[in-house]
């Protein structure tokens, strides 16, 4: 198992992890300390339990915007989706009406040809 140090509100951290996932620990790790440092401008020094709370619950909080407005993304897709099959469909339907449409017309242009070259003969 690997193993990354991390800095977070200035405390130091060594965090076991899956092979080559240190670079992704140390990403959020910095993500994390960003977050905290960003909130100590707004509210000052509260204390370091209450800002690692406020910083994760407002990480979360975007977490959950994100998801959301993917979970909408994906009923967008399913909603076009199946408005492209239910198309398709239709496009189908009518190029089997045409092609009937056009049989028909070819079958009675033949019946006309031959009434006149019967009329001729």
């Amino acid at each position: 198992m690997a193993q990354v140090v991390v800095t977070i509100a200035g405390r130091t951290y060594r965090m076991n992890c899956g092979e080559g996932e240190e670079a992704h620990i140390e990403s959020l790790a910095l993500a994390l300390d960003a977050k905290i440092a960003e909130l100590r401008l707004s509210f000052g020094e509260i204390g370091d339990q209450r800002i690692v709370v406020m910083a994760a619950l407002t990480l979360a909080d975007e977490l959950f915007g994100a998801q959301k407005k993917l979970g909408e993304a994906d009923d967008r897709l399913d909603q076009a989706r199946a408005q492209a099959e239910r198309e398709e469909t239709l496009r189908r339907q009518w190029a089997l009406d045409a092609s009937a449409a056009m049989n028909e017309a070819a079958e009675q242009i033949e019946a006309a040809t031959r009434a006149l070259n019967a009329g001729r003969g």
